[in-house]
């Protein structure tokens, strides 16, 4: 046997069993992160889950939501939205990317309806399994809704701090203003709060992010009413 064919040999071997190796530690997280799934949509099902958020007194229709705010958190949160079929691998990759480079878990590259899911079923802990779980939600929201059904729900059920769930919540919160009434300035403290409601809403954190759509970057600026 040449030495070329021996190479390829063992460089096909080589993969063969770290293929088998990624396959053994990858299947036991999938075969967890679906039962977690099982289990949540067993005890209220998506349309269940739906229905219980439309009932909430202060649930908004898409078109009491000013286009500005949902412009503004398309841009910050998911700028693929409407491209995407629930899972943005683009996004995904870059954010693991980024993460190796950085030794740290510092971006999930999770789409609005992949935050929708988490929302609506799962905890915040970053573990695979829950990440699974989620795409299970995924697939079911983006099969059963529409991209405006997806979007309205997410804003209904977004996280600004000091227990305000929801723009309307945050908008009556923060400003004593309904959602449509928000000025510029608010809507972008509000949009950048949900990065790290603990930290960044306006209560806590007197600086926000205005979004540049040439550089598609956020710059930081002081926050006014």
């Amino acid at each position: 046997m040449s030495k070329k064919r021996k190479l390829l040999y063992g460089v096909l071997g080589f993969c063969l069993v770290c293929m088998i190796a990624v396959g053994c530690l990858v299947t036991p997280i999938i075969i967890r992160g679906y039962a977690m799934y099982e289990a949540a949509v067993t005890e209220i099902s998506i349309d269940e889950k739906v229905a219980e958020i439309q009932s909430d007194e202060d649930y908004l229709p898409l078109d009491q939501i000013s286009d500005e705010y949902l412009t503004s958190l398309v841009k910050s949160e998911d700028k693929r939205f409407y491209k995407h079929s629930g899972i943005d691998y683009l996004a995904t990759a870059r954010a693991m990317i980024n993460n190796v480079k950085a030794r740290a878990f510092k971006e999930g590259g999770s789409t609005i309806t992949q935050q929708l899911a988490k929302n609506m079923f799962f905890s915040f802990d970053k573990k695979l399994e829950r990440k699974v779980a989620e795409v299970f939600v995924v697939r079911e929201l983006e099969d059963k809704l529409t991209k405006e059904e997806i979007l309205e729900l997410y804003c209904n059920v977004i996280y600004f701090g000091e227990n305000c769930y929801g723009i309307k919540e945050a908008a009556n919160h923060y400003y004593g203003v309904e959602p449509n009434e928000l000025t510029t300035n608010q809507i972008e403290a509000l949009v950048y709060t949900i990065k790290s409601p603990n930290n960044y809403n306006p209560s806590a954190n007197q600086v926000y992010a205005t979004y540049d759509s040439k550089t598609t970057t956020y710059f930081l600026q002081n926050s006014t009413n």
